[in-house]
């Protein structure tokens, strides 16, 4: 393990909506649009249950009718109970500004859906096979596609990547959700009944389903992982535990421990964008390492 201190989806093709803004966005929770030089392209991707779900995408700088690109899909956190696309919007810009066309994906939550956590991952997977099944619209290489979350969206990232079940039926399921690289921002990757198991009575008799951890195989993409050290919801022993896992059928995981650090420690601050700094770097030289952006990290 690496141990950082902080030094340094109403059918499946559906393209009902797409709206070119550069102004601000009317919209659930009145998200902000504001990144400087970037017009927003939003997507509705999932009708269920009279609940409307969209993505909001940035295309990448330098952006050509003629190329495909990789894509990276952001999942917000909160325990599965609210959240706000706006929690990623300065990664989705970094990672547009480096290359990449980024995603900020909605799913449906217990504060405004009444749901659970498995509609939440139902929406997540749900989500990657649209862009998938839209890659040519869309410019998406499917071959280089990244997800990551924070916290309970950590949780779909990872549950996008590695669960075998917790699909919509209306999803096509010919159509596969693996992904080529996983970012996780202190994620909830355990939902089972031990001391570093997440919500596991919320969960269920069916926890196995949807606990990511329970389902690292071989051929699982390579992973970055990001942790405070004194974070109260995630023990550093699930991260370590994780990584053991990903070691054990052969897949990279790095992971970077942050001391002092607690839950949503990468998030951008009033007074300090320190960490937010510091893992948006080290996800920048992880994507570089695998071939999906090049040059050196353009964050300061």
């Amino acid at each position: 393990m690496k141990n950082k201190k902080p030094q340094h989806i109403l059918t499946r093709s559906l393209i009902v909506l797409v709206i070119f803004i550069g102004g601000p966005l009317t919209a659930q929770n009145n998200w902000s649009t504001t990144i400087t030089g970037k017009d927003l392209k939003e997507l509705v991707y999932k009708v269920v249950d009279g609940d409307t779900l969209k993505m909001q995408l940035y295309s990448p700088d330098n952006w050509s009718t003629a190329k495909t690109y990789p894509t990276i899909v952001f999942y917000f956190g909160g325990g599965w109970n609210g959240g706000s696309l706006d929690q990623f919007r300065a990664q989705a810009g970094y990672f547009a500004s480096r290359g990449m066309v980024t995603v900020l994906a909605d799913y449906r939550v217990k504060s405004r859906h009444g749901t659970t956590p498995y509609e939440s991952v139902k929406d997540a997977k749900s989500a990657v096979r649209y862009l998938k099944e839209n890659a040519a619209n869309l410019q998406v290489d499917t071959t280089s596609m990244v997800t990551a979350g924070g916290s309970a969206g950590g949780h779909l990232a990872a549950a996008v990547a590695l669960l075998p079940g917790v699909n919509e039926i209306t999803d096509n399921l010919e159509i596969d959700t693996k992904v080529s690289a996983v970012i996780l921002y202190n994620a909830v990757v355990d939902n089972g009944p031990g001391e570093g198991g997440f919500q596991h009575e919320r969960m269920g008799e069916n926890y196995l389903d949807i606990s990511p951890i329970h389902h690292i195989e071989k051929g699982a993409p390579p992973t970055l992982l990001f942790l405070g050290a004194q974070d109260h919801l995630i023990p550093v022993s699930v991260a370590e535990e994780y990584k053991s896992k990903m070691d054990a059928v052969g897949s990279r995981c790095d992971v970077f421990i942050y001391e002092g650090q607690g839950h949503g420690f990468f998030n951008p601050k009033v007074k300090t964008a320190e960490y937010y700094k510091k893992t948006t770097y080290e996800a920048d030289k992880f994507l570089n390492s695998l071939g999906h952006i090049k040059g050196k990290p353009t964050i300061e």
